[in-house]
């Protein structure tokens, strides 16, 4: 007798392979049958009319604080994610001093939006070493898995102190033991090493991140530190990726080690005339492994007046007499009418960021979103294409959409443009082979930001529902969601529907699925907001053979853990 059947539903497996009909048995934490499984299970779920698929394997969240506090990581864990890696960016909790805890949360708060306060409250800090990080990691049990990079701001700051984040060059000695604490990391179970080189991320005071201007000499001998190991992925986001001398210790660092580097690219050179996927498909021909990250659609700002950020923010009644208020009382006020005159009449104090195209220019491409959420809207749907059709001003149709909905409405910004209001640009490069497919975030940007529930986005948008243009096939966005991403970072024992696996399984209701509007909690420790998208389609969520969530709803189990590098890359060969 297996301990759990799902029987009857439409499998997609994860290969990339077509679907079929058939059934999965689960033993222990591992697969064990796939297709007609006779005899009886302890449980068995009936998945007539529903898809089975792999668990999502997330591998570019933000959960380094909330792994302290929260052994659920929602919102990655309400929407099919069972792995989730974090340490991203180059920012995280370890190594760390004594001494230096606040200087890493107001770097995690300036770089992630996560309120520095829940930080502060909810993590214990039991660590110094990364290893010590990982052990406590270790000791918390989770529904999900997780697995971590070793941070460059973290490790410049154990070694250079308050220099870190200045135009200190680091002499060889100090790089030499930066280097031995990147691989004493990934020893431990790291899953590598990340880092960030782009003017975007900054504290909370506005200062660049830790090795934002680090030598090509720094990043390249860091990276050379996990030299010889069987693992050990080397993350950046890099303004520089349209620039050839970042791209050659790029390709130094992938061809001396046989390692690999996945990349998120924050400047328009990379993708001028394909730039980066050209060099990536380059390398790929020469043996070398370079995987560019991509979202499924543009990160977006949301505006609302339950988010941290809306067009009149910065207006100096705003400021004055409403910022300070209770949702209500926000609402109360802004329906006099003569705060409504005063907040249409003054001009924003906030001129750069996502201001800096002006308010009118800027509402044709900003969307209310509503309770079923489009994220690839027509010009017209945009807040000044609607002032439009009514015959009113752009700021007078966003004044009075933000008070819809008992003032939670919110807002999708689109990053990046959207001029041709398509998603044609990420289509053509979401099928690039070397693509990864990442940027949920989850975990970060609590208050501007609600991409955590992409993978659901991905599934529904691009094998459903999309319209302008053509969609994926189910059995593509299934693999780069599950084994694609497995892979890349060596978890060879997860991301297929396999005898011999972990049994880290989504049961979905694929005509069901759907994404709810984000919506504000005060849920974090010292009662922190963030906002939260949530999902209805997941009938169940299976973790190591057990089942974590039902229609939604947590059902206890913990099964997950810290999942530590290098020992799984083994598992493969043990089931083949």
């Amino acid at each position: 007798m297996h301990d759990l059947i799902i029987r009857g539903g439409t499998i997609v497996d994860g290969t990339g392979g077509q679907p079929f009909q058939g059934d999965v048995a689960i033993d222990g934490d591992r697969i064990s049958a796939i297709g007609q499984v006779s005899g009886q299970g302890r449980r068995e779920i009936d998945a007539t009319g529903l898809i089975v698929t792999p668990g999502w394997v997330d591998i570019h969240t933000h959960y380094d604080g909330q792994a302290s506090w929260d052994p659920l990581l929602a919102p990655s864990s309400w929407h099919g994610v069972t792995t989730a890696i974090m340490g991203n960016c180059g920012v995280g909790f370890a190594p760390v001093r004594p001494d230096q805890h606040d200087f890493l949360i107001e770097l995690m708060e300036g770089v992630e939006d996560i309120p520095g306060s829940a930080l502060a409250e909810g993590i214990d800090w039991k660590w110094e070493s990364f290893p010590e990080y990982l052990d406590a990691l270790e000791a918390k049990p989770r529904a999900i898995d997780i697995g971590a990079h070793v941070p460059h701001g973290s490790v410049r700051a154990y070694v250079l102190g308050e220099r870190c984040n200045t135009d200190y060059e680091p002499n060889d000695e100090e790089i030499a033991r930066m280097a031995a604490i990147v691989r004493e990391g990934v020893e431990a179970g790291a899953l590598g090493f990340s880092t960030s080189r782009t003017l975007l991320h900054k504290d909370k005071h506005g200062v660049h991140v830790p090795g934002t201007f680090a030598g090509s000499d720094e990043m390249l001998a860091l990276g050379l530190s996990m030299k010889g190991l069987s693992h050990g992925v080397f993350e950046m986001v890099s303004d520089h990726l349209g620039d050839d001398d970042e791209w050659m210790w790029v390709k130094g660092f992938a061809h001396e080690t046989n390692l690999p580097v996945t990349l998120v690219a924050t400047s328009a050179g990379a993708y001028q005339g394909d730039k980066m996927y050209n060099i990536a498909e380059e390398a790929r021909r020469q043996g070398m492994d370079i995987r560019p990250q991509i979202a499924g659609r543009p990160t977006g700002i949301l505006h609302g007046l339950t988010s941290s950020f809306h067009v009149f923010a910065a207006h100096p009644t705003y400021r004055r007499e409403i910022a300070p208020l209770p949702l209500e009382e926000k609402l109360e006020a802004m329906r006099r009418p003569e705060i409504r005159a005063a907040l249409l009449s003054e001009e924003s104090a906030m001129r750069s960021g996502a201001m800096s195209a002006g308010p009118t220019e800027l509402l044709w491409r900003v969307f209310p979103l509503g309770e079923a959420p489009n994220y690839e809207p027509d010009r017209e749907q945009s807040v000044a294409g609607l002032a439009e059709a009514a015959g009113v001003s752009p700021l007078e149709m966003m004044y009075d959409l933000l008070l819809r909905e008992g003032g939670r409405e919110l807002f999708y910004q689109p990053l990046g443009g959207y001029f041709t209001y398509n998603f044609d640009f990420f289509r053509k490069n979401m099928q690039h082979p070397n693509v990864l497919f990442g940027l949920s975030d989850g975990g970060a940007h609590c208050g501007v930001i609600a991409d955590a529930g992409m993978p659901t986005f991905i599934l529904t948008h691009w094998a459903r529902d999309r319209t302008k243009g053509e969609q994926f096939p189910l059995e593509f966005l299934v693999r780069k969601l599950s084994s694609d991403t497995a892979r890349a970072y060596g978890l060879n024992d997860r991301g297929e529907l396999k005898p011999g696996l972990l049994a880290d399984v989504n049961v979905i209701d694929f005509d069901a699925l759907r994404l709810f509007r984000p919506e504000a909690v005060h849920d974090l420790p010292a009662g922190g907001k963030r906002l939260v998208q949530r999902a209805e389609g997941y009938r169940f969520t299976v973790k190591s053979g057990q089942v974590t969530f039902e229609d939604g709803r947590h059902t206890g189990a913990l099964p997950g853990g810290l999942v530590r590098g290098g020992r799984e890359a083994k598992i493969l060969q043990a089931a083949e």
